[in-house]
């Protein structure tokens, strides 16, 4: 009897120990769809047409410089499931990108599981995950060492730095309308650098995010995109789905996440000094709020 017992208790610490390592499995915030020798923009159309044929919405797509292409998208699951939690409106999309890298295109996109526990939602957005594979492909997730669902919905760079919870108010306005048209028409403007990429709206409530494309040069080259993406997607794979940055208007107020989050939340393994690290791109932090400030007629 006792080797028995002895026997089901050995297993049950076995399965304690495998449950435990499956609720820590790791997220990597990119998935690698496909990489190979192709044509980028046949490939950029190609792919436009299995995420439409997939059930999802195209909200925007750009070239945050040459060789780089991203689609935004979204679907029901998405909006109803950022309508559960605060902020949930970062989550309302997921990005697409189509690099050409010397000979080869690779396709990427945000990991949803990923993202979904970065931005402490509701739900992991499995079905969209399904979809995302089923038109586009995977072949692995990438960016990252990896990190546990548990990690990222407290996660912060190191002491001193943004929680998701943290995030910059930009501007106050009396209304949601009003809070909207006010950064609608800094978009339009474009005056500081700051050009309108997307829009979602988040399902049942007042609450929407903007994908915005960033230009600078000069003393303004540390909000510029291209600059930022060549200080730290230096990788072979390349993490191109870091873009667009995200304004989210919510009730009458408008956020941003501040980037010492939002950039390391994609590149979580980044060195805090030598080349490639954030040692180099100290500034932009800083000048990304600024320029997104007067974009959305905020005031310091």
């Amino acid at each position: 009897m006792s080797r028995i017992l002895n026997s089901l208790a050995a297993a049950a610490l076995v399965l304690a120990a495998s449950l435990a390592f499956a609720q820590e499995a790791l997220l990597k915030p990119f998935v690698l769809a496909s990489r190979g020798p192709g044509d980028a923009a046949q490939k950029f159309e190609a792919v436009k047409a299995a995420l439409t044929a997939s059930g999802f919405t195209i909200a925007g797509m750009y070239s945050p410089y040459p060789g780089a292409a991203v689609i935004v998208v979204t679907n029901e699951e998405m909006r109803n499931n950022a309508a559960k939690s605060a902020r949930g409106g970062f989550g309302a999309a997921q990005r697409i990108a189509v690099t050409q890298v010397k000979d080869e295109v690779q396709v990427s996109y945000t990991n949803p599981a990923y993202m979904a526990n970065a931005y402490r939602l509701s739900s992991e957005l499995k079905d969209t995950s399904a979809k995302l594979q089923a038109a586009l492909g995977r072949v692995e997730e990438f960016g990252a060492q990896g990190l546990s669902a548990a990690k990222l919905r407290k996660y912060h760079y190191t002491i001193g730095m943004e929680y998701f919870d943290e995030p910059s108010e930009l501007a106050s306005y009396a209304s949601f309308d009003e809070a909207v048209k006010a950064v609608e028409a800094g978009l339009t403007a474009g005056r500081y650098g700051v050009t309108k990429v997307y829009r979602v709206d988040v399902a049942g409530k007042n609450e929407a995010v903007f994908g915005v494309a960033m230009k600078g040069a000069g003393e303004g080259k540390y909000m510029d995109e291209r600059y930022l993406m060549s200080e730290i997607d230096f990788k072979d794979v390349k993490s191109t789905a870091h873009l667009p940055y995200d304004i989210l208007v919510s009730d009458n107020k408008v956020y941003a996440l501040y980037a010492r989050f939002r950039i390391a939340i994609d590149f979580p393994d980044l060195a805090m000094m030598g080349s490639n690290s954030f040692m180099n791109i100290m500034s932009a932090p800083e000048a990304i709020r600024k320029a997104l400030l007067q974009t959305v007629g905020g005031k310091d």
